[in-house]
C-alpha cells in the first residue's frame, strides 16, 4: 500500500485566465465568430460596413453648413460631392418650431423643458438623485437654449429662477413634484397657446371640483371613475354648456371662474362675497400672454403635442378599457370589445380624415373645434385601444392565485387592481406599451395628410417651395430621422432601465 506524499504547505496564487477566455476576445469568439458561420456573416456585414461609411461619411463632413441656396452650395463644392447643411442652418427654426413667432420661441421651449420636470415623477418617484440630476440639468439646458434663441434677459432670469427652486424640491422633497405633474397640462396649454390667464386655471379648478364633487356624492365611485366621469362632462360642458348635465353646476361656480371659460350665467353679484371677488377678477382679468393660433404650430412642435399628449391620456384610457372588456358586466364588455375592436380594424389616416372632414357634421352649428385638438382627441382613442389589448395580455398572464388572494384579503375590487393585480399586469406589459408609444410617436408624421405641417413632409414641402432651395432631398430627411431616432431611442433604453428595476425574479 503506497502513501501519499507531501506536496506543499501553501495554496497557489490565482492566476489570469486564458487570452481566449476572457475581455474582448473571448466576447469576439462567443457572439461574432462563434462557428464558421457566423464568422462568414460578421465578414459579410463588416465589408458592407466599411462601404456604407467610406462611401457617406465624405459626403457628410464635405457639406456646406453656409450659404443662402442651393446654388450657393453647389458653387462653393465646386463640383465635388457633399451634403448641403446650409438649408437646415437656415430652416432649423421651422423644422422644429414652424411658424411659431420667432420672438415667442421661449414659451414652447420652457414648456418642453417643464414636460421633464413633470415625468421626473413618473420616472423616479422618490428617487432624489436621479430627480435632481434630471431637473437640473434640464434647467442648465433650458438657460443655455434660451440665451442660444435671443431670448430677453428677463425671461432667461425667471427660468433659471424656477428650475434653480424646482430643482431644490428634487433634492429635499423629490416626492412633491408631483403637483408639478397635475399643474402641466395647464401649464404647458398657457404657454403654447397664450391667452388669459384664467382660462387654464379656472378650468383646471373646474375640472377638480366637479371630480370632488362626484368622489363624495358617489364614494363607492372611487377617485378613479369620479376623474374620469368629471372629465367626460367637462368637456361636454364645454362644448355646449347651456344644455349639458354640468350647466347646474356651472351655475353654482359661475362666479368663481368670471366668465373665462363661460361659467357666468348671471348669478354675479347675488352676495356681496361675489361682487367683490367679480371685481377683483375684473381688474386681473388682463393678465396673460400673447394668443397663438394652432395654425402655426408646425415641425416637430406640433409632433410633441400630439404625441405627448396622446401618449399621457392614452394609458389610462387603455387601462380602463382593458378592465372594461374583462368585466362581468355585459353591458360594459360589449362596449369595450365594440370599441376597441372597431378602432384596431380603422387605419389610422382613415379616423386622421375623420378628425379633419366629418367630425365637424356631429357638433352643434357654430362650434369652432381646433383641428389640433380634433387629431389628439382621436389619436389618444386610436392609441388607448392598442394599450388596452396589451394591457389586458399582461391581465391574462397573471395567475388566478393573484386575484383569489385579493378576495381573501377582504379588498374591493378597485383596491385589489390599484394595490396587487395592476402593478403586476403593467410591469409584464412594459415593453408592448413603450412600443405603441414609440409606434404612436412616429405616427405623428401622417397629420400632414390632413394639411397640419409635421416635421417630416408638411415642412419639407414648405421648405422646398421656395426656389432657393429646390433640389433639396436628402439633408432634411436626416435631420428629421435623426431626431425621431433620439427620441425613440431613449424611450427604449428607459423601458429597458425600468425593466431591469422592477425584475424581481431570481434575485
Amino acid at each position: 500500500m503506497s502513501e501519499i506524499s507531501f506536496v506543499r504547505n501553501d495554496m497557489l496564487q490565482p492566476i489570469a485566465p486564458p487570452v481566449t477566455e476572457r475581455g474582448v476576445i473571448k466576447w469576439l469568439r462567443e457572439n461574432l465568430f462563434s462557428g464558421w458561420f457566423n464568422s462568414v456573416l460578421t465578414v459579410l456585414a463588416l465589408v458592407s460596413v466599411y462601404y456604407l461609411i467610406s462611401g457617406s461619411l465624405p459626403w457628410v463632413i464635405d457639406g456646406i453648413w453656409t450659404g443662402g441656396s442651393l446654388s450657393d452650395c453647389r458653387a462653393a463644392l465646386a463640383g465635388d460631392s457633399g451634403a448641403c447643411w446650409a438649408v437646415l442652418v437656415e430652416r432649423w427654426h421651422q423644422f422644429i418650431y414652424g411658424f411659431y413667432p420667432s420672438t415667442l420661441y421661449w414659451r414652447p421651449t420652457t414648456a418642453f423643458a417643464l414636460l421633464f420636470v413633470a415625468l421626473a415623477p413618473v420616472l423616479y418617484y422618490g428617487l432624489s438623485r436621479l430627480g435632481t440630476i434630471l431637473v437640473g440639468t434640464v434647467g442648465v439646458l433650458l438657460v443655455l437654449a434660451l440665451i442660444g434663441l435671443g431670448t430677453d434677459g428677463w425671461h432667461v432670469f425667471l427660468s433659471a429662477a424656477i428650475f434653480a427652486v424646482l430643482t431644490a424640491v428634487a433634492w429635499f422633497a423629490p416626492k412633491k413634484l408631483v403637483y408639478v405633474t397635475l399643474a402641466f397640462p395647464a401649464v404647458g396649454y398657457y404657454l403654447l397657446w397664450g391667452g388669459s390667464f384664467w382660462g387654464p386655471v379656472a378650468a383646471m379648478i373646474g375640472l377638480g371640483l366637479v371630480a370632488f364633487a362626484i368622489a363624495a356624492a358617489l364614494p363607492r365611485l372611487g377617485v378613479i371613475w369620479a376623474t374620469a366621469i368629471g372629465v367626460a362632462l367637462f368637456a361636454a360642458w364645454f362644448i355646449d354648456p347651456v344644455g349639458s348635465v354640468l350647466d347646474i353646476v356651472g351655475k353654482v361656480l359661475g362666479w368663481f371662474a368670471a366668465g373665462p371659460v363661460r361659467l357666468d350665467f348671471g348669478l354675479r353679484g347675488v352676495l356681496p362675497v361675489q361682487q367683490h371677488l367679480s371685481a377683483l377678477l375684473d381688474w386681473i382679468r388682463p393678465i396673460g400672454m400673447e394668443a397663438i393660433d394652432s395654425d402655426l404650430f408646425g415641425g416637430f412642435l406640433l409632433s410633441f403635442v400630439i404625441g405627448v399628449t396622446a401618449i399621457s391620456a392614452s394609458l389610462p384610457i387603455g387601462i380602463l378599457l382593458a378592465l372594461g372588456r374583462l368585466s362581468d358586466m355585459p353591458l360594459i364588455k360589449m362596449l369595450c370589445v365594440g370599441f376597441i375592436e372597431f378602432i384596431r380594424g380603422v387605419p389610422l389616416i382613415t379616423m386622421l380624415f375623420t378628425a379633419s372632414l366629418l367630425l365637424a357634421y356631429f357638433l352643434p352649428p357654430g362650434t369652432n373645434f381646433d383641428l389640433i385638438l380634433r387629431v389628439i382627441i382621436l389619436v389618444t382613442l386610436f392609441s388607448a385601444a392598442y394599450i388596452a389589448e396589451v394591457v389586458r395580455g399582461g391581465l391574462a398572464a397573471l395567475p388566478r392565485g393573484q386575484y383569489e388572494a385579493a378576495d381573501a384579503l377582504g379588498l374591493t375590487y378597485w383596491q385589489a387592481q390599484r394595490l396587487i393585480i395592476m402593478p403586476q399586469a403593467l410591469k409584464i406589459s412594459i415593453p408592448g406599451i413603450v412600443s405603441s408609444f414609440i409606434g404612436l410617436f412616429k405616427d405623428t408624421t401622417l397629420v400632414a395628410l390632413v394639411g397640419l405641417a409635421d416635421p417630416l413632409q408638411g415642412i419639407r414641402k414648405i421648405v422646398l417651395a421656395d426656389i432657393d432651395w429646390k433640389g433639396i432631398f436628402w439633408e432634411p430627411f436626416i435631420f428629421v430621422g435623426l431626431i425621431f431616432f433620439v427620441v425613440c431611442f431613449s424611450m427604449s433604453r428607459y423601458s429597458m432601465y425600468l425593466e431591469r428595476k422592477l425584475k424581481t425574479d431570481h434575485r
